[in-house]
């Protein structure tokens, strides 16, 4: 961790007046927030270190780690840089200060705020952290030699980004690999990984890094570099707990998700679904459940599960039905209309098969419904009804006289991107949108959230429809 304070001398050292001035300003120690002075970088090589703006990283919430919200004290002109290694995990800091002083506030520890993040990652001097470039490069290779390898393929990315890492290599692939936690590699892989957990999954705690029900999943770039040398690059990772299910069987549940900002919008969030659809699947586990997923995460998975349904016999003369049904017209009309809902048969198959749990399902459900209307706009009200009747039904209940409850949260607009980053793990966090009591006011926010959930499937059915014709494409 490197130091540089810088000090100021005065212009005219004979201009006391000036300086009491000055004394007396500054006496207020206002404190500087800590997004507002510190800079993190990931970089993968010396060069990268040594022109950093490309590789910014853009913390959830940087002053979460520093007490009186956020801010730190005792400094003028502070600033920290501080670099991460994609390819050791090792950080480096350097902060920068003209004078530091105790104005009434104290004088904010920072080495101790920095370890609270970065740990046994953080090395004292820029030239140790260089050197983890050449001496740890390998970290990574040696450190999955121990998992399982469960997905092999050339993965072709999005790569006409400008800083694509991918762009100069001659050649490169993808493996998925799967390491149980409990082994010593396996915890010091994840303890390195931390921080950037810490910095860039909402919400995020760290796993048990000795419980074995603990997985972690991999996804690793294979990358052979102009000298020929094949370099193995961390992309992307989930941590997953498996529980028992009575009486011979397991759940999978996703707790915890990151891809590297470098890699992120390249399709690597829906790579990692995939294999664990895959293995859900293989070992016939009971499902695959995610811990309540923030809105960009749930819409990948919602783009990824749609279009495997889409694909699945089973269910298809349910939706028909469905979508008959919905046809004859005039179902806003009526007072009573149907929520539209599978059968149970339906939500068993895909469950026992594909591993998709029901609420997930009943998700997916109202795309299909959608995707069945082609073309949806004459029967667009009657639709409307649908996902305005199922909202209701959830919020209020079958009593919808439900009332002396507040909204807490509406949800937000996806993001256009079919990708995800992160997502915050907080148990039934779902069944926390709770409604006025005043009944006008009630019926305003369940149309925003009618709105709001039907321009959701419209943006997931275009995706999935799209992603459908480039699949067709390639394989003709």
């Amino acid at each position: 961790m490197g130091h540089n304070k810088n000090h100021q001398s005065d212009s005219d050292p004979n201009d006391q007046t000036n300086k009491r001035r000055r004394v007396a300003f500054s006496a207020v120690d206002f404190g500087v927030e800590a997004k507002d002075c510190i800079k993190i970088f990931l970089v993968s090589s010396k060069e990268e270190f040594h022109a950093p703006e490309s590789f910014l990283l853009d913390p959830v919430d940087l002053n979460s780690f520093f007490d009186d919200e956020g801010k730190i004290y005792g400094y003028e002109g502070l600033k920290i840089a501080i670099w991460v290694s994609s390819v050791s995990f090792h950080a480096y800091a350097d902060i920068t200060f003209q004078s530091s002083s105790d104005r009434g506030k104290g004088v904010t520890d920072l080495k101790s705020a920095l370890q609270t993040i970065f740990a046994e990652t953080l090395v004292e001097s820029k030239d140790e952290f260089l050197q983890t470039f050449s001496s740890d490069k390998d970290f990574v290779r040696t450190t999955i030699s121990s998992g399982e390898v469960l997905k092999h393929k050339f993965f072709n990315g999005h790569t006409d980004d400008s800083n694509n890492r991918l762009a100069n290599s001659a050649t490169s692939d993808i493996e998925a690999v799967r390491m149980v936690v409990g082994n010593m590699a396996t915890g010091h892989l994840y303890s390195r990984l931390i921080p950037l957990v810490l910095l860039l999954v909402d919400g995020s705690s760290p796993i048990d890094v000795i419980d074995p029900c603990w997985e972690l999943y991999l996804i690793i770039q294979k990358e052979t570099d102009l000298q020929g040398d094949i370099q193995y690059r961390l992309i992307g990772f989930t941590a997953v707990y498996r529980f028992y299910h009575y009486p011979d069987s397991s759940r999978l549940r996703l707790s915890q998700i990151l891809v590297l900002p470098p890699y992120q919008h390249k399709g690597y969030g829906r790579y990692i679904l995939e294999v664990l659809n895959e293995v859900a699947i293989s070992e016939n586990v009971f499902d695959l459940t995610v811990e309540e997923p923030l809105d960009h995460f749930q819409h990948v998975r919602a783009c990824v599960d749609t279009s495997r349904l889409l694909r699945f016999d089973p269910i298809q003369h349910s939706v028909e039905v469905a979508v008959s049904l919905l046809k004859q017209g005039k179902l806003s009309k009526k007072t009573n209309n149907p929520r539209l809902t599978p059968p149970p048969s339906a939500v068993n198959d895909v469950r026992k098969i594909l591993k998709i749990n029901k609420k997930q399902f009943l998700q997916c459900w109202e795309v299909l419904i959608y995707l069945g209307l082609n073309p949806s706009d004459k029967h667009m009200d009657d639709f409307v009804s649908i996902i305005s009747n199922r909202v209701k039904y959830d919020i209020l209940g079958k009593d919808s006289g439900n009332s002396g409850k507040q909204v807490i949260e509406v949800p937000s607009d996806f993001d256009p991107e079919t990708s995800f980053v992160m997502f915050r793990s907080e148990a039934n966090e779902a069944s926390t949108v709770l409604m006025d009591d005043n009944q006008r006011n009630q019926e305003e926010q369940l149309q925003k959230l009618v709105q709001e959930r039907v321009k959701e499937i419209q943006l997931i059915a275009e995706k999935v429809t799209r992603h459908l014709k480039t699949l067709e494409t390639a394989v003709n």
